[in-house]
């Protein structure tokens, strides 16, 4: 009812994922009005600190090989079971512009949440797309809010106000 933002700093990764399971607990009660803005740049893969050696890895023993594990999912957690009628956000980063848009249907459809920001890697600060299951709606910085200093994001959370406004009231 405030409108208040509650921005979750974490410094790994079973720090993220344990901090966002306790604030959808916590922000489940609240049903629609809740918002997910999940912009964090967690990694794809990782390495589980039961399997980082104890020591300096020594160069003397040859090449270094890694094998990484994938990082757990949260989005299904978080819109089946922790906060099941908030409005969840994700982004979704790709290098390849080619496989961004069917990357974010993918992910919309697999996670069931309301929204994807997709951005390339090379243009993220200055466009993105706003994928839903019905849109696709571009946004962009033009040249004099770039030399005025304006960031994307203040674009991205204009047009989502908007949107978690308009999935209340179908929710309400």
């Amino acid at each position: 009812e405030a409108g208040a933002l509650l921005a979750i700093e974490f410094t790994g990764l079973v720090e993220y994922l344990a901090l966002l399971r306790a604030a959808a607990r916590a922000l489940a009660p609240l049903g629609s009005s809740a918002m997910f803005y999940l912009a964090a740049a967690v990694s794809d893969f990782y390495i589980p600190v039961s399997e980082m050696p104890e020591h300096k890895i020594q160069s003397s023993e040859g090449p270094l090989q890694i094998t990484m594990k994938m990082v757990p999912k949260m989005l299904s957690p978080l819109v089946r079971d922790w906060a099941p009628e908030a409005f969840v956000i994700s982004f979704k980063l790709e290098t390849d512009p080619q496989i961004l848009l069917d990357k974010s249907r993918q992910a919309l459809e697999k996670y069931r949440h309301q929204v994807v920001v997709a951005n390339v890697l090379e243009s993220r600060r200055t466009s993105v797309i706003i994928v839903t299951r019905d849109s696709q709606t571009p946004l962009s910085l033009s040249d004099e809010e770039i030399a005025q200093g304006v960031e994307i994001e203040e674009k991205i959370v204009s047009y989502l106000q908007g949107q978690h406004t308009a999935f209340i009231e179908r929710k309400g």
